[in-house]
């Protein structure tokens, strides 16, 4: 089977074919950096490490460029107002360029804590305005923007495909409908290119005057044509991305290249809190320093914010995050029971029993993640094999197949602990002092240095072949 992903452009699952075989070229988009990422732009940027992870599991060489907005997003996603960075910098009485580039820092420790592989590039919106200046004036020269004093709009009846991602149609677009009427507008739904305002900190000089800006959308098109050329494979975001953001820069591509941008289009579902939206009058936008608070690990969030369709709504709660938790210590508790069942300890006596099973699970896994990246079904063919190793019914040659297997499963998850883990000579030490007092029947001792240990991270299971181990989750 191949891999089938939904393209949000064509509104069906289709089969995967890049541009160049063997090649793919990825654009996401990343944070606007005014604030810490919250847990819900966390599931969004997971989708897409995932989907990379995937295609490079299959055996594809992905050019991923996620970019930092550090300029030009309006409040409320308009084209007039003031600026999202330059809003918070005036809360917190400092530069602009001060806020976004202490969040933009913090975004790449997000990232590294939680496991994220690096993107080729993470271009900044600031670091790329001759790139958006020549992709306006591209779309002047022909027809699809015009200009109006030191403002330039992208005029949207000119190009006959706006609407095809969305599903908007531009005679039924006006104001309300995240379009806002301005006079000088030819169209309710026209959208900036390049704004100015004298009010605006954050600026550069143009043709068009001394205190020019450019507008949101133009800013990916620009960034992604600079890293990843003309045309793209692959487009990610969030479900709010459709309209308008990705709507627009389909247009000025497009208009401006005259061939298609990205061949999928492809989106996550928003991340639901306590069963409803993320609100801070709710108190519960939750960031990382949250989880970790809570005495959460990293990879324990990945878990729960990976664990479902990115099609679907996800919900978050505390006590799902605990649950999440439990199921990724069965899974570190399989690479453990595999490792042993490989080395001939706990195995059925049949070397061979249970490899057609884990040849099975393999197969299954795959088939699920070509399925428009099916995590929960792939996942399943995991707890399968915990339940085979549990009841006994891999041999040593099965058991080494799937601890294998499920090595190579976690290059897509990026959850589980793989690699074995050794204890010093203290910790062996007191697992041999409370076996002698089990054999004196000193109880009372024996568990006092279980419970020691318990603290100290090592979890102790007494089996009939002797005491096994393992760290705590």
């Amino acid at each position: 089977m191949t891999f089938h992903v939904y393209n949000t452009l064509t509104r069906q699952k289709e089969e995967f074919r890049t541009l160049e075989p063997g090649v793919v070229r990825m654009y996401n988009c990343g944070p606007t950096v005014y604030g810490r990422a919250h847990i819900g732009n966390l599931r969004s940027f997971l989708f897409a490490d995932t989907l990379r992870r995937w295609l490079e599991y299959q055996g594809f060489a992905v050019k991923q460029v996620m970019n930092i907005t550090d300029v030009g997003h309006i409040l409320a996603d308009a084209d007039e107002g003031e600026d999202k960075i330059e809003a918070q910098a005036r809360k917190e009485n400092k530069d602009p360029w001060a806020i976004s580039r202490g969040w933009t820092e913090l975004f790449h420790k997000d990232l590294a804590a939680l496991g994220f592989r690096k993107a080729a590039a993470n271009p900044k919106a600031s670091e790329h305005i001759p790139e958006m200046l020549e992709i306006i004036e591209g779309l002047l020269q022909k027809g699809y923007a015009y200009q109006t004093g030191g403002d330039v709009y992208f005029e949207v009846s000119k190009f006959a495909r706006y609407g095809r991602l969305s599903g908007n149609k531009v005679e039924e677009l006006d104001a309300g409908n995240r379009i806002e009427v301005r006079e000088e507008k030819r169209h309710p739904a026209d959208f900036a290119l390049w704004k100015s305002d004298k009010q605006h900190l954050m600026k550069w000089t143009s043709r068009f005057g001394p205190d020019g800006y450019p507008g949101w959308h133009i800013e990916c098109s620009a960034m992604s044509r600079k890293h990843l050329g003309d045309q793209i494979d692959i487009h990610t975001g969030g479900e709010d991305n459709i309209f308008p953001h990705h709507e627009c820069e389909i247009a000025q591509t497009e208009a401006f290249t005259g061939r298609a941008f990205a061949s999928y289009w492809v989106h996550s579902k928003f991340l639901q809190v306590d069963g409803g939206k993320m609100s801070k009058s709710l108190g519960n936008v939750y960031n990382l320093d949250d989880v970790l608070a809570r005495g959460f690990q990293p990879r324990q969030l990945r878990y729960c914010l990976i664990r479902g369709h990115y099609r679907a709504p996800l919900n978050f709660t505390w006590e799902i995050l605990k649950e999440s938790a439990a199921a990724l210590e069965n899974l570190d508790d399989l690479v453990v029971r595999l490792r042993k069942a490989a080395r001939g300890e706990g195995a059925s006596p049949s070397a061979d029993d249970g490899l057609e099973a884990v040849g099975e699970a393999k197969q299954e896994f795959e088939a699920a993640l070509d399925d428009d990246l099916n995590v929960p079904r792939a996942l399943a063919e995991l707890f399968k094999l915990r339940t085979l190793v549990l009841e006994g019914q891999l041999g040593q040659s099965a058991a080494a197949a799937a601890l294998q297997f499920v090595k190579k499963s976690n290059e897509v998850f990026g959850v589980m602990q793989t690699e074995e883990e050794l204890i010093g000579d203290d910790v062996q030490r007191l697992i041999d002092e409370r076996q002698a007092a089990r054999k004196r029947k000193d109880f009372k001792e024996s568990d006092r240095i279980r419970d020691y240990l318990l603290a100290q991270g090592i979890v102790l299971e007494d089996t009939p072949s002797g005491v096994s181990w393992k760290k705590k989750g």
